[in-house]
């Protein structure tokens, strides 16, 4: 692909629509979606995380369109969308603008998530309903949660010093008066992808150019804010989730140095290994952070794998490429003791 076509071709994917949030504080702004695949198949909606956009998802959803509508959309702030400065950028709005998405925009009654980083956090919210109003209908049927590289557990999180400095309001004017698109993309291709990515490669122009869109660096002090949100209800959060019968699955890039899969063992360890319904854990051996950009074919088979109810539940590879997706571990009703793994009698 040549190096400025990735985000042209993106951008002439999608259409726009608009959307208030109920908080009459915010005015109207202007989305960014995508939608690929027949309109009757299964809906798989698709989740960015920060700072980035819905072009993360370029390959995986050419792979997953023949098989389910896949959509994607850019959040406020993010993208190919409006991103005005004071907007009040928050998850509780992005999980509401996601029920607005796939109740009115794409029309469906059920559907699938595959998450990413801080849209793993909207992802949550709007499968725990925690953004609708007293009174408001239940939102679509989840039928299958999928949760991939981020920081949903933030003290085993590795934040990077560029983060912390955008978040602390002492020092982000300073960072953002001399950060460009070309800065940001440029750092994130280094230290973000496997193997890193030179400032002049298709997916380092595209994140220049989806940075650049409508100022997106001046609203980077805003939009990282959910770090505080995730803070302040994280254990709950996964509290409840352990609790919900719906199907949730990690796919984590075993390269991340910032969600190190740390991160993702303990959730799974502590609230997904013993939750009800049928949940996996898998790993891709050759993928950093943006796991979904460096190996889009083993992410995709993870899923797949996961989705299918009959597949096999022992731990290994799927494939033949070692540094293909493996499933790590299945959810299970108890901890069996030992003896009892054995086959052997207590004294």
């Amino acid at each position: 692909m040549d190096r400025n076509e990735k985000s042209k071709v993106w951008s002439g994917r999608g259409s726009y629509f608009k959307w208030k949030p109920i908080d009459a504080t915010a005015n109207e702004v202007s989305i960014f979606h995508v939608e690929m695949g027949k309109e009757d198949a299964p809906v798989l909606l698709l989740i960015h995380g920060f700072p980035t956009c819905s072009i993360d998802w370029f390959e995986v959803a050419n792979l997953l369109k023949d098989r389910f509508r896949v959509c994607a959309l850019d959040f406020p702030g993010y993208g190919f969308s409006d991103k005005p400065r004071g907007w009040g950028y928050s998850l509780a709005r992005d999980a509401e603008l996601i029920d607005f998405y796939v109740n009115e925009i794409v029309g469906a009654d059920t559907l699938r998530i595959i998450a990413h980083d801080r849209g793993s956090s909207v992802a949550l919210n709007y499968v725990l309903g925690t953004h609708r109003q007293l009174g408001a209908a239940e939102g679509q049927k989840v039928e299958h949660l999928v949760l991939t590289n981020g920081n949903i557990f933030l003290p085993l999180s590795n934040l990077t010093e560029f983060q912390r400095m955008i978040l602390n309001p002492e020092t982000a004017a300073s960072v953002l008066e001399v950060l460009t698109p070309e800065m940001l993309a440029k750092g994130m291709g280094e230290t973000t992808f496997s193997p890193p990515r030179t400032a002049d490669h298709p997916d380092v122009v595209a994140l220049t150019e989806t940075f650049a869109n409508n100022d997106g660096t001046a609203v980077l002090h805003e939009t990282i804010q959910y770090l505080v949100e995730r803070s302040e209800n994280e254990v709950e959060w996964l509290r409840r989730l352990a609790s919900t019968d719906v199907p949730t699955t990690l796919i984590w890039g075993l390269l991340d140095r910032v969600s190190p899969p740390r991160v993702a063992m303990k959730v799974w360890n502590d609230y997904l290994m013993l939750k009800p319904g049928r949940n996996r854990f898998y790993v891709v051996p050759g993928a950093n952070h943006y796991l979904q950009v460096d190996q889009p074919a083993s992410v995709v088979d993870a899923f797949l794998h996961s989705e299918d109810q009959a597949s096999d539940s022992s731990p290994g590879l799927l494939g033949a490429d070692i540094y293909g997706a493996q499933l790590l571990d299945e959810s299970r009703e108890e901890i069996l003791p030992s003896s009892q793994i054995l086959k052997l009698r207590k004294s």
